[in-house]
This record gives structure tokens, sequence and C-alpha cells, in this order.
């Protein structure tokens, strides 16, 4: 008989191989079933985690602990409507003081930084040159008076001698346009008196404004000239003050209304941080075009500055009153929260649940803003932590306490074996077993909480735990076994 040497005789024994590979494919199997069995349970476990009281997601949603929010009501109140611009401040006036005669310069009578007014005496030239050409016109004035009156009775004697037919009329004429020659003489002499004396006025330099001294350009000993272009004094009129600044075209129309109303609108001056107000005052006046590249318009504001808190050239921010907003109902700036599409606002309810709230909003100043609609007086909104709610969310409000704050009670709670454990503070134990109150960890067997050689105790007054693990039969109890 021929056999096929592929058919294995049932008597002999299989190859190694293949029995290693059917060891694997059972432990792979039982590592797959022994997975998913740990996954299930523990899917289960974290879903009733969740049921008894776990946090429920972000923002205190049902079921979870209400999240501390800051908030506050919806009040009625005034909104200032402000233009706001960059400005820099000018003086009304701005003089440079030269001299108006030449001559060395015998005195300064003034401190840099000093504040003067208008006829203070500042600097004094030596006079004596001007002191001598007005002796000099003096003196020419005086013999042309002479010639003169010598001319008129000469030609109050050729008057008779005419009518006497003694004389020409030739000779007559002639003697009358001698004396008006003599009159335009003495104007002319009198009109170098009065330039001498003007000149010896203009050797005492005073102060053709009040206001404040800038630095001095020249010293006492120097010679200076006429219409010296570095001057002897600058002085700056500081009270009142102006201050320039721009702003959009497309708020002159409201600007000007107001100023055809006859409007003082009121201005303030800020620092360059915008911080610390300066200076309050009034609008002046506007420029009579717009500027094109920039599409602003200049304006003019006018401060007393009796404290002379503003400076020549410093740069401003400018803020015009321009109108206000009596009644309005106003919110914080930190309650806004920006949609998609709009602004809303979380509405705390009676039950200290949130709601979205989608809002109209209007003027702000500062960190108030106005509320057309969406919202009513009184109505409780969130305004710090917005961040981590949605609709629905459980919220705190500032001194109350949340619900979350008593200790929580003892649950039972299923394990995987099938028996109740008991859970307190996040620590899980089981029925009639001791517990270590610092780790949360059974003591050995034998160890009745620090007392050697006792049992631990039994519920219901069972019987002691059997020490193979399983419960003593007939208590109905669930204890552990000691040696667990």
């Amino acid at each position: 008989m021929n056999m096929n040497p592929n058919d294995r005789d049932p008597s002999r024994p299989r190859p190694k191989g293949r029995k290693r590979a059917v060891v694997i494919i059972v432990i792979v199997a039982l590592v797959l079933a022994l997975g998913g069995y740990w996954l299930a349970h523990r899917s289960a476990d974290t879903a009733a985690r969740g049921a008894r009281g776990g946090r429920g997601g972000a923002g205190g949603v049902a079921g979870g602990p209400p999240m501390p929010v800051g908030a506050t009501k919806v009040t009625t109140g005034d909104i200032n409507i402000y233009l706001n611009g960059l400005g820099t401040i000018t003086p009304l006036r701005n003089v440079t003081v030269r001299s108006q005669v030449s001559g060395t310069l015998l005195s300064v009578k003034f401190k840099e930084g000093q504040r003067v007014n208008e006829g203070d005496l500042l600097a004094e030239i030596d006079p004596r040159q001007y002191q001598a050409t007005l002796t000099q016109s003096e003196g020419a004035l005086a013999r042309d008076q002479a010639l003169l009156a010598n001319a008129k009775i000469d030609a109050a004697r050729y008057q008779t001698l005419f009518e006497q037919d003694s004389i020409a009329k030739q000779q007559l004429d002639s003697q009358k346009s001698l004396v008006q020659q003599y009159e335009g003489t003495i104007k002319a002499d009198q009109g170098q008196i009065d330039m001498a004396k003007l000149n010896i006025t203009y050797s005492k330099i005073t102060a053709p404004i009040s206001g404040r001294v800038g630095l001095r350009t020249v010293d006492s000993g120097n010679y200076v000239q006429a219409g010296d272009s570095t001057g002897v004094a600058v002085i700056t009129q500081t009270k009142p003050i102006d201050a320039l600044f721009t702003l959009p075209e497309d708020k002159l129309p409201d600007v000007i209304k107001k100023m055809h109303a006859g409007e003082k609108l009121p201005v303030d001056a800020f620092d360059r941080a915008k911080k610390n107000k300066l200076a309050s005052g009034t609008l002046a006046s506007l420029d009579n075009q717009i500027d094109t590249s920039t599409g602003t318009v200049r304006v003019k504001a006018e401060f007393a500055n009796d404290d002379e808190s503003l400076f020549p050239n410093q740069f401003v921010n400018v803020r015009v009153l321009l109108d206000v907003l009596h009644d309005a109902m106003v919110i914080p700036t930190s309650a806004l929260e920006r949609g998609t599409d709009s602004l809303f606002v979380y509405v705390v309810n009676t039950d200290h649940t949130v709601a979205q709230r989608t809002i109209q909003t209007g003027p702000t100043e500062g960190e108030r803003v106005a509320v057309t609609s969406g919202l009513k007086v009184g109505e409780t909104i969130v305004t710090d932590g917005a961040d981590r709610l949605r609709e629905g969310s459980r919220v705190e409000l500032p001194g109350e306490n949340p619900a979350g704050d008593a200790p929580p009670a003892k649950t039972p709670e299923q394990s995987p074996d099938g028996q109740k454990h008991w859970r307190k503070g996040g620590t899980t134990t089981q029925p009639g077993q001791p517990q270590d109150q610092g780790t949360g960890r059974r003591p050995p067997a034998g160890d009745n909480g620090g007392a050697p050689g006792t049992s631990p105790p039994v519920r219901d007054g069972g019987a002691q735990p059997a020490q193979s693990g399983s419960a003593a039969p007939g208590n109905g109890s669930n204890a552990t076994p000691s040696g667990g």
C-alpha cells in the first residue's frame, strides 16, 4: 500500500512550532479581552462620576459647581460725548525785543525766566550821544526862531511902505516868502529835537508785552545796533495761552452747529500719557479751510493758564466736550463680549444661570458705555470671568457661598468586582474596613486602629471575616478579607 508522504500519522507528535503559534494566539486574545473589559468599566466609572456632580465641562454647566464671576447691575447715568485731538500749546504773542538805537549796553535789568509786565525796564543803552544831538537841535531852533521874528518885522515894514507906494510889490512879496522859509526851518528844527528826545527814550529798552522772559542773548558792555536779529530778550505771553490742534472733518458740522448757537464748548488739555489733566478752557476759533492731505481742520482753544501748567510748544492731548447724553443706560466696558457679528453680554438669571444677550451700544466714556437696546435697568450682568462661561452656565456672584462648599456626603459606588465601596472626601473604602486617616490606605491584618493582635471589626455584629477572601456566610455583609 502506497502512502502519501503528506499524510500525518495521528500517533505521531505535532511539531513544536505549531504549538507555539497556538499559545501566542490564545495570549493575544486574552489580552484583547482584558483590555476591552477595562476600557468598558473605565468609561462607565467616568460617566458615574460625572453624574454624581463632576465639573460637567467648562463654565460650570448644569450638574457642576457654579463658576465665580464678577457682576454688576445695569444703571442709568450721563455719558459725555468727547472729540479727541493732538495739539501743541502756542502763546498768544511771542516778541523778540530788539534795540531801536545803536550804542553800548550799559546794564541789563532782568533775570532769565523772570515774569515781566508791559513797560518794565529791561536794559539801558548809553544815551549821551543822543542828548548831545538834542542840544544841537534845540540851539538851531533858537537861532531860526530869532531869524523868523526879524523877518516878520521886516515884512510888516515893507507892507507899510508898499501902502505908501514907496517900494515895489516884488520886494514885499520876497520878504513874505522869507518869513515862510524861516517858519519851515523852525518846524524842521522841532522835528530834530523830537527825534533826539525819542532816541533818548529808546536808549531805555522796556517790555512791550507782559509775559515770561527767555534766556538772555546779550550781556552789558556789548555794542548793540538797531534791528539786530538776535535782540536783547524774547518775551512769551503765557496768560492766557492757546492750544492748536486738529479735528476730523466729519465732526466739523456738529462743532459749527454748537458755535453758531452761541455755546462755549469746554476743552480739557491732558499730558502726553493722557493721565493727568493740565488745564481747562474753551474752544476759541476754527480755521477757514480743511487740510485736504489729512482731512482735518485746525482748531484753537484758549486757556486762562493762571497756574502756568501749560508751556509754549508743549505737546498735549486735547478733549472737546461736544454733548452730554442724559439718563442713558450704562454698563462697564469690561462686560462687553464680541460675537461673530454683534456685541453681547452675559445676563445673570434669578436661578444663577447666565444667558447671552445681544445688545446695541452707543457712545463710550472711559470705562463706561451707553446701551441703546438689549438690556433693562436693574439687570445683573457679568463683568469678570465671562471667558469661561457659555449659555446656561451656573455662576456664583461676589459675596455668595457656592453650593459646593458643604462637605460631600457618603455615597456608595459600584466597583468592577461587584461590591459597593464608600467614597468620602475623594477616598474609596469598603464598609467595615478601617482606614488610615492620613493616607487613605487600609491597615494590615491584625491591626485594629494600632492595637496589635486584634481583628478588624465587622458590620452589623456579624462574624469575623473569612480568611479566604470571601464574605462570611449567613451575615449578608460585604466585609473585605483582613489579608486583602
